[in-house]
């Protein structure tokens, strides 16, 4: 499973392509993998990102929520249902945007760096 040279990860990532020919579909929903690919034939079947999208979404979700309601609270000290209404549903778009791009792209790191469950790495 070696990564073709010229397809780019992080742009197959963050589009969602497959890793391997950049032209087939990762996803049959919005974030349902699917069997394989349709232009390829590369099976999706180990490849599993786990709660790493996740992680990675609170730290620039978080980092923005709470860096911005703190600057509004010093410098406008709004009352708490202000905050409520930006920070709430900014939190909630930010998170939905971001979790299918980041999927992607985890996935798409582990087919480039041939990553599997339960292997030592020598080195």
């Amino acid at each position: 499973m070696s990564a073709n040279a010229s397809v780019s990860w992080f742009k197959t990532g963050l589009t969602g392509a497959c890793p391997r020919c950049g032209k087939g579909r990762l996803f049959n929903g919005y974030l349902q993998v699917g069997d394989r690919c349709e232009n390829c034939g590369l099976s999706y079947a180990k490849f599993d990102s786990a709660d790493g999208p996740a992680v990675f979404i609170m730290f620039i979700v978080g980092f923005i929520v709470v860096g911005g309601a703190l600057i509004l609270e010093v410098t406008h000290q709004p009352p708490y249902w202000v905050h409520a209404v930006i920070w709430g549903p900014l939190a909630l778009v930010l998170s939905l945007l971001l979790l299918r791009p980041l999927k992607a792209l985890m996935i798409a790191l582990q087919y480039k760096n041939d990553a599997a469950e339960g292997r030592k790495v020598d080195g």
